[in-house]
């Protein structure tokens, strides 16, 4: 008992439902991540894929589990004066990080990353919300048609 001594122990529970703004800031902040570890395998030279697994059925009617690779898209390209612009989508939707400015450019690639945190750590303190909710709201109107 003396190895649970030095711990420090709460009455702390776990919640049973999150905020949607909280769902929304995580499923934005896993793509986020997505984008950084796809920047940090293009900038090193290599490929990234992100592994999702699948249930299919086979000819005798019985389900197994099936790992595929997903698709991540990068978010950002080579504009025209051939610097680096990158837009911050939610879903399908490309989130307006200012009225009318839906853009970051960047001089070099080497800022990719460091701008992907940023923006990250923008996401995960709430200061998107207002803009992914705009955002989910338009990609649920999509869906009712």
């Amino acid at each position: 008992m003396s190895a649970l001594t030095t711990l420090k122990l709460s009455t702390a529970k776990k919640s049973q439902a999150m905020t949607p703004a909280v769902h929304r800031r995580l499923k934005l902040g896993k793509k986020i991540w997505e984008q950084i570890e796809l920047a940090k395998a293009t900038s090193a030279g290599g490929t990234y894929t992100v592994r999702r697994f699948k249930t299919i059925r086979d000819e005798e009617g019985n389900s197994r589990s099936v790992e595929l690779p997903k698709k991540v898209r990068q978010w950002w390209w080579i504009t025209a004066d051939g610097k680096l612009a990158m837009s911050i989508r939610y879903g399908s939707r490309v989130i307006d990080l200012a009225k009318g400015k839906s853009s970051i450019e960047m001089a070099t690639v080497d800022d990719l990353v460091p701008t992907l945190e940023l923006i990250k750590k923008a996401v995960e303190a709430g200061e998107l919300d207002g803009q992914i909710e705009a955002a989910s709201i338009k990609l649920r109107e999509g869906f009712g048609k």
